[in-house]
Order: C-alpha cells, then structure tokens, then sequence
C-alpha cells in the first residue's frame, strides 16, 4: 500500500520551490523580496531571483476530447468491432516544472501526467554552448519529430498510426547535442545517446548492453525548425530539414510507450536480451509563411533470439498543413487546415498485410498551441491475406488548454 505522506505533484513542487530559493536554508539572512519577480509566459508561471541565477517555471495543461466511435487508434481487426461507442474524457493532465539553478545554462524539468499518476520526464541539461549540450535523465527520444513534439503542440488530435510500432517513447540515460550553425547550408544539429534501453520508470538493464540512439539533422536553408506542429507563427523566412536517425537496441521488448516497455501485436513477452532490434528514419519538414510539411519513412529489423527469425517492418506519414487567410482573406486569421496519410506494413515479406490513416483537421489558435480547438475525422482502412478488408471513419474533437 503507498504512502499517504508522498504525493508526488507536491514533492515536486516543493523540491523546485527549495531549488529557487536557497537562502531559505539560511536562518540567519532575510529574504528581499523587492528582489524576486514573477511573470507569466509561454511556459507558464516564471519566479526569478533578482540575480537572476534562479528560476522556476510552473505550467499545467489539460486537454479535453470526444470521440466516436473510438478513440483509440485500431491496432488489431477486433478493434474494428466497436462502432456505436461515443466518449467524452480528460485525454491529458499535464504538470510542468523547469528553470535552470546557479547558472542559467543549468537547467532542469519535470512532467507530471495527473491523471494517471506517472512521472514522465525528469531531466536536467548543461547547455552552455550551443553547439555542444548535455542532458541527463528521463525524457522522450529525439528519435521522431513526432513523437517528440508535445502532444499539446501537435498539428492533428494526436499522432498518427505509425507511432506506436516506431517511437522509442521515453528512456533513461545521457545524451550529448547541439547545433553547428554554420551559414546557409553548413547548418548542422545533432543528438548521440547512451540509454538503458528498458523504457520509462525503468529501474534495471536485462542485459550488458545498452541503447545507442543518434540523429543527423541538416537545416539546409540556415534556420532550425522549432519541435512545434505548424507554421503557427507565419514564418516570413523558409526553413526546411532532413534528418537521419538510428537506433539499436537489445531488450524483452518489441515497442516502448508511455507506460513503458511492451509487445507489439504477434510477439510474445520477451525473457531477457531477447529481442534484438536496429531501426532508422528518414525525416524531412519545411515551414514557409504558414504552410508546414513534415514526413517520416521507417524501418525496423526485429531479431527473435528466441526462434531466430528475423521481421522487417515499414512505416511512413506524410503531413501538411495551411493558414488560408493567406489567400482567403475572408477565412479567419488563426484557422489552419491540415492533412495526414499515414502506411504501417507490419511484415514486409507479406506483400498483402498493410494498415492506412487518411486524416483531415481543422485548427483554430485562440493563443497558439496554449489555447487551440481541434476538429478531426479519419479514415483507417486494414487489409491481410487472410482476413476480410476492414475499415472504419473517426470523428474526433479536442480541446487543448495551458495555464
């Protein structure tokens, strides 16, 4: 049974709270506070000491949705069986703590998902040079654009349906970035990673052997595209990317998510160091005066040590998006339309086994990504050699909210 003394919002609180104020430990001194200010931002309450040497940012976000006649995106043709359901939910409840502490480029972060109790990031980062950073702890791969963007800052309702058999989620470990800016196409970012390779609130290894994550991304025009959904912000100067990750890994798990390690759809729960598994991505995204673009093309190799045999699986999205009062001036100037279509292949070998996701959104920003509503309907169609062809229409609504 837990203790009713820990409450883990509150520790974090408070942890934050001795972090920004350490002459409180101080008996002695009295505390000037015509010194410290407090404002507000795009990342929530920020407390500062007057020197500025510390500082405490705290943000919550909630994010309210209703569906049919599901939420969930298919996995498996059962889930194409519930077609008369209707939900209205709170899909996210989001605590945030950052800031930095002694020195502005030591900085710190904490995620706390309310609603189902999980610490999700807890990190802490050296960036006092731009072109060489470090990071420490828990927080979601750079490993994809879209699982990494905040699910608050999506362009869609969420992310698409390769996400799930593709995303790293989130891992513990270090990780050396930083970005080369070089003039024009010598811009250059870059992220090398060391990861216990066992998922979130991991607190083993199963083996010796680690996860090493990298990611090349060229920023060929000379500007680096923000991890943000959109052109939200109408960017008057082009900017575009192409990036190149991999991933290796040895594990008992087949996929990683929010809750941690886990088995994709066909694999058996794993013993240790079973699964052996190497994966990359290419990834482009261009934003251009509130036209957006962004894609994904994946592939994955999964060694069964178990049976010795050897899967291949592919993936890809493609996603665009447009604010139309640039040619309509009648539409609304914080209205964007977006588009998704999205291919899972879970086995290469098996030409007819293929699952889609056409997807077609309406955003309007009421305060950018802090304040948007969000209307989706979707089209998933599954097809395998062996079953009957199933498809299925989503209408999802959302609204996304921080304080």
């Amino acid at each position: 049974m837990k203790s009713s003394f820990f409450n883990p919002p509150v520790f974090l609180l408070a942890f934050c709270i001795l972090l920004l104020s350490p002459q409180l430990l101080k008996g002695q001194e009295k505390i000037d506070s015509t010194q410290a200010t407090i404002s507000h931002s795009s990342k929530g309450f920020v407390f500062a000491t007057g020197d500025k040497k510390f500082e405490l940012q705290i943000a919550a976000r909630l994010q309210f949705r209703f569906a049919t006649p599901d939420d969930q995106n298919p996995v498996t043709f059962n889930d194409f069986t519930n077609l008369n359901s209707r939900l209205f939910k709170i899909n996210r409840s989001r605590l945030k703590i950052g800031g930095h502490a002694y020195h502005p480029w030591l900085k710190y972060y904490f995620e706390y998902e309310l609603g189902q109790g999980n610490l999700l990031d807890f990190r802490v980062m050296i960036e006092k040079w731009p072109w060489l950073k470090f990071k420490f702890g828990q927080w979601k791969v750079e490993f994809t654009r879209e699982r990494f963007i905040s699910s608050g800052e999506q362009q869609m309702v969420d992310r698409s349906l390769i996400n799930r058999e593709f995303t790293l989620d989130r891992q513990q470990g270090i990780t050396a970035y930083g970005n080369l800016a070089g003039r024009g196409a010598a811009n250059f970012s870059y992220w090398l990673a060391m990861l216990t390779g066992t998922g979130r609130a991991a607190t083993f290894n199963d083996d010796n052997k680690l996860m090493y994550f990298g990611r090349l991304q060229w920023n060929f025009l000379g500007r680096v595209i923000p991890f943000s959904g959109g052109d939200v912000g109408i960017s008057e100067k082009p900017a575009a990317l192409i990036a190149l990750a991999a991933v290796t890994n040895t594990s008992p798990y087949t996929r990683f998510s929010q809750s941690g390690g886990g088995q994709l759809v066909g694999y058996e729960p794993g013993s240790n160091g079973q699964y052996k598994i190497d994966q990359y991505q290419l990834e482009t995204a261009f934003n251009y005066k509130g036209f957006s673009w962004v894609s994904e093309l994946h592939r994955k190799y999964i060694l069964n040590k178990g049976t010795n045999e050897n899967t291949t699986l592919a993936g890809y999205y493609v996603q665009a998006g447009y604010f139309p009062h640039g040619i309509i001036s009648g539409i609304p100037e914080k209205l964007e339309i977006a588009m998704r279509l999205s291919e899972y292949r879970p086995d290469l070998s098996i030409k007819a086994n293929k699952q889609q996701e056409v997807a077609f959104a309406v955003n309007y920003f009421f305060q950018g990504h802090k304040n948007k509503l969000t209307a989706e309907i979707t089209e998933f169609t599954f097809e395998d050699k062996d079953l009957l062809r199933q498809d299925e229409t989503r209408i999802r609504v959302q609204w996304d909210i921080s304080f």
